[in-house]
């Protein structure tokens, strides 16, 4: 009876340190693609997530970002100024192999563009993104992030497939 209450207690003390694992991100962030109603543009900036893990290889994540740069537009001859904030959620499934974690998401929520030119517009919209990358281990809680999304939004009634490619560091907790 005593080995059942201390193989229990293992296994549920063990189970519940999966489930309180997690990782926090912070990184550069650069996105190839379309902005609204203007044309395409290189636009860079900074990403952040939070990832809490729900059983042993499925996480909740909480991805923010913001990305800035000029577009050109094709209608106008000209460039415009561009910021994009996104904000997505969603589950990610990752597996530890070795020195390397590679991980797949798919992330929904909001992206909120501003632009401004001879006009200035802004709006907010559905956005997701679906995608994954590699951790490596540099540091027993210390990773090297590298991530690709294929992030798709739905600014002025259109949608806009982008690439958004990430990178930086990982800090388990």
């Amino acid at each position: 009876m005593v080995l059942v209450v201390v193989l229990l207690t293992l296994t549920i003390s063990g189970f519940g340190q999966a489930h309180s694992a997690g990782t926090v991100f912070f990184g550069y962030a650069y996105n190839r693609g379309e902005t609204g109603l203007s044309g395409r543009g290189n636009l860079n900036g900074w990403d952040a997530a939070l990832e809490g893990k729900i059983f042993p290889f499925i996480s909740g994540v909480a991805d923010v970002g913001g990305q800035y740069g000029n577009v050109h537009v094709p209608f106008a001859g000209g460039t415009s100024k561009a910021r994009v904030t996104s904000f997505l959620f969603g589950p990610r499934v990752s597996v530890s192999i070795g020195k390397f974690r590679p991980f797949a998401h798919a992330l929904f929520g909001g992206s909120h563009l501003s632009e401004s030119d001879a006009i200035s517009n802004s709006q907010t919209a559905f956005a997701d993104a679906f995608g994954g990358g590699i951790d490596y281990f540099l540091f027993p809680r210390v990773s090297w992030r590298l991530q690709g999304d294929s992030l798709q939004t739905r600014f002025y009634g259109r949608s806009q497939n982008d690439f958004r490619f990430v990178t930086g560091v990982v800090v388990k907790f």
